[in-house]
């Protein structure tokens, strides 16, 4: 299914064109139509989940957002993006550093996409 340039409009203003997931502001032609429940989509065989691909199901997404999502459910990119700060502590030292100096704040939040704080 194509959007055709209204629906994709549409889609864009969603959130008062903002991405769906961090908020950012969405310009011109770049950005993506992300399958809130992804699809499964592989050369040489059948789409897995077909039935995701429908207007109601996409969400106006930045193109850092929807490639860091790929085929991620919601719940499981959440739990991915909130274990980055493990991962930061435990491989990177630059980032280790930039926290002793105080540069950066670990605060524990939970990661709350941008849709669910404006339509909460």
């Amino acid at each position: 299914m194509r959007l055709k340039k209204a629906e994709r409009e549409q889609m864009r203003l969603k959130y008062g064109g903002h991405c769906a997931y961090c908020g950012v502001v969405l310009v011109g032609n770049k950005w993506h139509e992300d399958h809130l429940e992804p699809i499964i989509r592989q050369p040489d065989k059948p789409t897995e989940r077909p039935g995701n691909h429908n207007l109601a199901n996409m969400m106006p997404a930045c193109a850092p957002c929807n490639i860091s999502k790929g085929r991620q459910t919601l719940e499981g990119w959440r739990e991915w993006i909130a274990g980055h700060v493990n991962s930061l502590n435990n491989y990177h030292a630059i980032y280790r550093l930039a926290k002793s100096y105080g540069l950066i704040a670990e605060t524990g939040a939970e990661v709350v996409f941008h849709f669910e704080k404006v339509t909460a």
